[in-house]
């Protein structure tokens, strides 16, 4: 059985806590032999800041390089608002995905038929809800340069962001979208705003041909990303597939997220490009925030870092049965009405973070 390097960096707030269950996950497919996993442990966000001066120190890199996939737990909070903005805990985050060349970031948006009724929306239109939003991550107006605020006179300033991608990023981040889709229904929406925006002229252009190249068994269209903003509340079940740039991917899959009732539920994977041996850098994290209001209470859901696991299984260790083992457990566990307080409905048990971990590694245990 091969040995995975799983490097574990659980960061700020509740972050400890939600790592925590995963860590207990971990524990029991090692006890079980279905895999072999070895964890460490480091620091990355405001809990590096104070230890080392900065977000995420050069040994900490060297050791997510060296891993085999990282998880993360969250960064950031009040406490470091007056950090320089070099120093602030986001950037230990964004330094992990430029420096693993982490480019497409997949934002599953599950919605659990226990948890139809817990969604903005009304039930019918989000039970059995399941979207990937496929978001470029390195590259647009995030990183693009320049980016600057100047002093211009007479009291005013202009701030400067740059919108930048080059075809290669633009193919790269549709071949995931494209493949992905190929393994789920075969139809890809591919959001942009080539109405006002050059880059989205040059990204319609590249999906398009892509997709006429090499994927003519997969449905495209092509969406304006105001036009996807809308139609995710409108009707999200129309959507399988949907494939984006940095800046609306960012926005559409917190959107999409709510769909789902909380984004306590919610996994996310960054990849990078595979090597020769089909292995490739990889970060998985939760989507919430590191809710320091909650730190510390025991109380934060831990399900979306386990379903965060689950990915890290299917695509960086290959344990992809394993991985739907744990999708199913969670799925049993909020059917027999067990609820943390973001979820919390009437008739259901409210448990806190170990609890609701504790259950589902019983529910792994009467799935064996």
């Amino acid at each position: 059985m091969t040995t995975y390097k799983l490097l574990l960096l659980p960061g700020d707030g509740i972050g400890p806590e939600v790592m925590g269950e995963a860590e207990r996950i971990v524990a029991w497919m090692n006890g079980r032999g279905l895999a072999s996993i070895e964890t460490e442990t480091d620091l990355v966000g405001g809990c590096a800041h104070d230890a080392h001066g900065q977000a995420i120190s050069n040994a900490t890199m060297d050791r997510a390089l060296a891993a085999d996939a990282v998880m993360l737990g969250a960064v950031g909070g009040p406490k470091w608002d007056g950090v320089p903005y070099d120093q602030r805990p986001e950037a230990g985050l964004l330094r992990l995905r430029k420096d693993l060349e982490l480019f497409a970031n997949l934002r599953p948006a599950i919605c659990y038929t226990a948890l139809a009724d817990a969604s903005s929306l009304k039930r019918d239109r989000v039970d059995g809800l399941d979207i990937m939003i496929v978001r470029e991550l390195t590259g647009g107006v995030y990183f693009g340069e320049p980016k600057t605020i100047s002093d211009i006179g007479n009291g005013q300033k202009r701030a400067i962001d740059t919108q930048v991608y080059e075809t290669y990023e633009i193919e790269r981040i549709a071949t995931v979208a494209f493949d992905l889709a190929r393994e789920r229904k075969r139809l890809v929406h591919s959001a942009e705003k080539r109405n006002v925006m050059k880059t989205g002229v040059l990204w319609n252009e590249v999906v398009t041909k892509i997709h006429k190249e090499r994927y003519g068994d997969v449905t495209l269209h092509h969406i304006l990303a105001d036009n996807c903003a809308m139609q995710l509340v409108r009707a999200p079940k129309q959507f399988d597939v949907i494939v984006t740039d940095n800046l609306f991917g960012d926005m559409l899959s917190d959107e999409a997220a709510m769909l789902t009732g909380s984004l306590g539920m919610l996994p996310s994977a960054s990849l990078g490009a595979a090597d020769e041996r089909g292995h490739r850098h990889a970060l998985y994290e939760p989507v919430h925030g590191s809710a320091p209001d909650i730190a510390g209470q025991g109380v934060a859901n831990p399900i979306a870092t386990i379903a965060s696991l689950a990915m890290c299984l299917r695509y960086s260790f290959f344990l992809g049965e394993t991985a739907d083992r744990i999708d199913a457990a969670i799925a049993r566990v909020l059917d027999q009405g067990l609820r943390t307080a973001d979820i919390k409905q009437d008739g259901c048990r409210t448990v806190g973070t170990r609890a609701m971990g504790e259950a589902i590694v019983a529910a792994l245990d009467g799935g064996s």
